[in-house]
């Protein structure tokens, strides 16, 4: 008598890793800024159940998205042992995670928080799932379609503290946008190949030399220096977060230049990565800083 097949206990590390939860925390950390930023009355549970609204959202989104690329996922080098192409978990047990998770969040924004930051959720899901995802098989410009699904957190958390989207939330908008570029770029160019072996039309694939995937970071990354002195001129923050703008907005552009040069493209690609998830974390925690301490 042939003995039952085993069954393959279920992970919780394989379900949390589902969620990508070091990049789901970049969008939630996005959130609390503008959150913050927007400076709101104090409210312990309002803010807790926000967190958790876009902790739902960020990773119902990236289940769903691991869901929808299996295909290519299982293709790729370095996206092979995600959890799904790996067999850790099956394909339709992430498909109704991600779809809980999303309704989850949207339930929980629209009636803790507020209707508009659920609104702005919901455009992140729409845009990430149905538009982003999609066009990273056909589109050139799906880099820029993404940074633009990337970039609606911070609207989510404004929306959650002012209960309205003025000027201060939408340049936060702006410089997640154009942040992404030269983040992405960097990234795409370095898994290059990886992207290649799939047939993703982006940038960096079709850009054999690297010299318009340099150039275009660059160019994002001076949009994303002008755009982050705004609050400055506008004086919705004070000289101190003028200051470093100013001074990691030169360091950001100076590793973008870098990235320019033909020799030593790859190790360049690389620190400008780095820059960049150094650059943001820190610019946006002195603005918080700023607008508690020093704006009136």
């Amino acid at each position: 008598m042939t003995k039952p097949a085993e069954l393959v206990p279920v992970k919780f590390g394989d379900y949390l890793e589902l969620t990508k939860p070091r990049l789901s925390l970049l969008s939630v950390f996005t959130v609390l800024v503008a959150y913050v930023a927007a400076r709101p009355a104090p409210e312990a549970l309002r803010t807790a159940l926000l967190i958790v609204g876009t902790v739902l959202a960020a990773g119902g989104v990236a289940a769903l998205n691991q869901w929808m690329e299996v295909d290519v996922d299982a293709r790729m080098q370095r996206t092979s042992d995600r959890p799904i192409p790996a067999g850790k978990v099956p394909d339709g047990s992430a498909f109704v995670m991600g779809m809980l998770m999303c309704i989850a969040a949207l339930f929980v924004l629209f009636a803790t928080v507020n209707p508009l930051s659920a609104l702005f959720t919901l455009l992140t899901i729409v845009s990430y799932l149905c538009w982003y995802t999609p066009a990273k098989r056909w589109s050139r410009w799906s880099t820029e379609i993404g940074a633009l699904a990337g970039a609606f957190p911070p609207l989510i958390g404004w929306a959650a503290g002012e209960g309205r989207i003025t000027a201060l939330g939408w340049i936060l908008f702006g410089m997640l946008f154009f942040w992404q570029i030269p983040h992405f770029m960097a990234v795409a160019w370095i898994y290059r190949k990886d992207y290649s072996l799939v047939q993703f039309p982006m940038l960096p694939v079709r850009d054999e030399s690297g010299v318009w995937v340099s150039l275009w970071s660059l160019v994002c990354t001076a949009a994303l220096v002008a755009v982050s002195l705004l609050p400055v001129a506008w004086h919705l923050t004070s000289k101190v977060y003028g200051v470093a703008a100013v001074v990691g907005g030169i360091f950001f552009l100076w590793r973008a230049s870098r990235f320019l040069r033909a020799d030593g493209r790859d190790l360049a690609a690389r620190k400008l990565f780095l820059a960049s998830i150094t650059y943001l974390p820190l610019l946006l925690i002195v603005l918080v800083i700023d607008r508690l301490l020093f704006v009136s």
